[in-house]
Formats: structure tokens, sequence, C-alpha cells
């Protein structure tokens, strides 16, 4: 990784023990861990932070999944996966939050000066009206990989078929495989750079206007009443995602193995699903001169061309050509175009007019995630690159070490900002596993 993995290797001395971050993240995971039943329902599931996220959020939840199976706590992921899925309309929706005991983050009661019990608690368990990357056959089957639990996985199969169908009956409004979002708040991304111009924001750094524009897309998504085709027809946000999009195609196929383990006919009716969706993404996405995977915009799938972190996102999908993997890679993470920096991998190129790596409410658009670096250690290890992905692990474990379990971290300096005993960071243990597992 050039001279950010040397520096890497350098500081190796100095980073926890593989043991130490473990226990910290089992830590981090069970402190944010909540349970109970509510108006029938039982929960349970890990907040991403205290008081900043205290609600069940749905791509949150798989990352809880991923890293509970690594530290070996089968049994508690399975309880998350179950709590996930408790509402789930008969049509398979499932909403990117489930609020189960609180409507409004600690934050807002401060704000208002009020304490828990002044809060009305008139409503009931309920989901959002939005969907968020649909990662959650990924982590049943990597529950089952844990526990060969094939009573669990028949249990949870009827409810993932229905979910991944609803989307794709939903939400690819075009019959291509790619799957739109209505609003950036749906990519988990939220503030993403590459969805200004689509905002029709061109100030570069983010500010208050930025903030309400994106409100006013979903003030329009409301008074729509979350009619899908008539937000379509709007064209106001309609948004292929790269990253979203890559994760579908991974878990089509993920949902096409799940099935074969359970002897259901309907794996190779996802597998197809999967290849459309992958043939998609490169016909579409991919930019052969700037050798990225972008976004795109509107019913012609205009591309959006703002090097985000996600333009490397559909590496990992098996139809992509090694050639276009390589480039990509080469051009962008392994050579110094605009992702160069000591803790990778940004979540915006460091030449982006929208670049700011400090902390801001304004969200990925500069500072590193453990996310993207989780993500990529995958790939980077199927294709040989091991230690383009150890020094990933590295820059990870040298960003705990230095700032704790923070949600995101300053590129250059590796100082956290954002929430604290932030849970998507535990992913860095399903990093040193896979890093080790690839070294035996």
């Amino acid at each position: 990784m050039s001279t950010s993995g040397k520096e890497a290797r350098h500081n190796e001395k100095q980073v926890l023990s593989d043991g130490e971050i473990k226990a910290q993240a089992r830590e981090v995971l069970y402190k944010n861990m909540v349970s109970g039943r509510n108006a029938g329902f039982d929960y349970h599931f890990t907040k991403p932070s205290p008081g900043t996220y205290p609600f069940q959020y749905f791509w949150d939840t798989c990352f809880h999944i991923f890293t509970l199976t690594a530290l070996g706590e089968v049994d508690m992921a399975k309880k998350h996966v179950h709590s996930l899925f408790q509402m789930q309309r008969p049509d398979g929706f499932v909403g990117h939050m489930n609020y189960w005991k609180r409507l409004w983050p600690a934050r807002i009661t401060d704000l208002l000066q009020l304490r828990p019990r002044d809060v009305p608690r008139l409503y009931k368990p309920h989901m959002s009206a939005l969907v968020q990357p649909p990662i959650a056959a990924q982590a049943v089957l990597r529950i089952y990989q844990h526990s060969q639990d094939l009573c669990f996985v028949k249990k949870l199969l009827p409810k993932l078929k229905r979910y991944y169908r609803w989307l794709a009956e939903n939400r690819d409004f075009e019959g291509e495989g790619l799957l739109s979002i209505i609003t950036p708040f749906e990519s988990g991304m939220d503030w993403k750079a590459s969805y200004d111009p689509v905002l029709k924001y061109d100030k570069g750094q983010a500010g208050p206007l930025l903030f309400w524009k994106v409100l006013q897309v979903d003030a329009h998504n409301f008074l729509k009443g979350y009619d899908l085709q008539a937000i379509y027809k709007s064209n106001r946000f309609i948004v292929k995602d790269a990253a979203f999009n890559t994760v579908y195609a991974q878990n089509l196929e993920a949902l096409a193995e799940l099935c074969s383990v359970a002897g259901d006919e309907d794996g190779q009716r996802f597998l197809d699903l999967a290849e459309m969706t992958e043939k998609s993404i490169f016909r579409y996405m991919y930019d052969e001169a700037d050798a990225a995977f972008y976004d795109l915009h509107g019913h012609r799938f205009k591309k959006l061309r703002v090097r985000t972190g996600t333009i490397f996102f559909p590496v990992v999908l098996k139809s992509v050509p090694d050639e276009v993997c390589r480039n990509v890679l080469e051009r962008h993470l392994l050579h110094k175009d605009g992702f160069h920096v000591p803790y990778p991998v940004p979540s915006l190129a460091v030449d982006e007019p929208a670049f700011n790596p400090e902390e801001s409410l304004y969200i990925w658009r500069g500072p590193t995630w453990v996310v993207f670096n989780w993500f990529l250690q995958q790939f980077l290890l199927k294709k040989e690159h091991k230690q383009e992905a150890s020094d990933l692990v590295l820059s990870v474990k040298q960003l705990i070490t230095r700032s704790g379990f923070r949600e995101y971290y300053n590129p250059f300096t590796g100082e956290g900002h954002g929430a604290e005993d932030f849970t998507w960071s535990g992913l860095v243990v399903d990093m040193i596993n896979s890093q080790k597992e690839e070294d035996s």
C-alpha cells in the first residue's frame, strides 16, 4: 500500500494485541446491548452507540452479527437477527430502523431539556418506511457457517426470501437488476458527496443549505405517502448507489447458498437475479477512463462522477473481470490517486472539493470508517494481495489503539470523531480472524 503501508508496518509494535482488541470489542457490544418485550414483541439488539444511535438499525445489526460470530457469540447473533425480522410486514418489507421503546434519540430530549419520564410513550413498536443496504442474507449465512444450525436457517429463510423479493419488486424500477434509493439516508452513508449533484448542491464543503436540501427530499417522500411509483415518477432523488447494489448482488448469492443448504428450490432464481444485477453494475456504473464505479442518478442512469470510497466496492463481485479489478485498485488504492492517506480508506478522495477529514455533522465526506477496510479486505485476500490486506487490518488496529472504538477517524492523524463506543469499529475482530485464517 505504498508509503502508508510501510509506515503502518513500522509502527506495528505500537498497537494493542489482538486479545486486547477483542476484549474491548466484546465490552463495547455488551455495554450497548438491549433486550425486552413491548406490545407482544420480543427484541434483542445492540445500539451502535449509547445515546447517539439508540434504535435497532438494519445494516448495523448485520455488522454486529459479523462481530459477534467472530467473537464466538453465535447464540447472541441469532437473537439479533430474530429481533431484526420481528416486525417484518407480510409483503416482506423490513424498515431500516426498528423503534422498540424510544421515539427520539437522547440528544433530542437533552435539547428539549426533557427527562425520559416526561416523554410520552403513546406509540407502539414500529419500523421506518425506508430501507438500508440489504446485508441480512450474508449475516444469516455467517451464523450458519459458525453453527451449522439447519433449523435456524429454515426458520429464517422464508423471511429472507420475502424481503429480497420485496426489494426486487419495489426498488428495481426499470427491471435492470439495480435497486434505487429514494433518500441519502437509505444508503447508510448520510451526506455522501456523490449525492450533491442530485440535490443541486454545488458548494463543495457541506453546510446548512445541504441539510435543508436533504430534509426537503425526505419531506417530499413523506408528502407522497411513500408511494414508490409516485416518488419514482417525480424523479426527485432516484439514486442507484454502487455500494448498495454491490451488497445486494452479494446477498442474492448468499441467499441462493442458504436455499441450497435448506434444500429449497428457489436458489437458482436468486442466482439469476444476482447475475443480472452484476451485469448491470458493470454495464452502467463502471467508467473505463476513470477506472471507477460511480453511483447513478435518475431514469437515465446518469453517472455521478464523484470519487467516494465506494468506487471500489464492485471489485468484490465474481463477474467483474480481473483486469478491471486491477485497474481500479492500482489507480486508486495502491497508488496515490486521491486515496493515499496514512490511515486508509478515506470515504472521499482527498482532492475532491467536498473533502473534509474533520469531525462534522455532515459525515462520509472524508474521514475513514472501519467498514470500508473490512469490506475491501475480503477482496484483497481472495486476490492474493495479502500484504495490502494486512496493511488495512494494521491501520484499523492503530486507529483503535490511538482513539478507541469511534464512529470515524481522521485519515491523516488517526484522531477519533463522532459517536463513542461505536460498535461498527468492532468489525476489526472479523478482519483479524480473516487475516489469521489466510496466514495459517
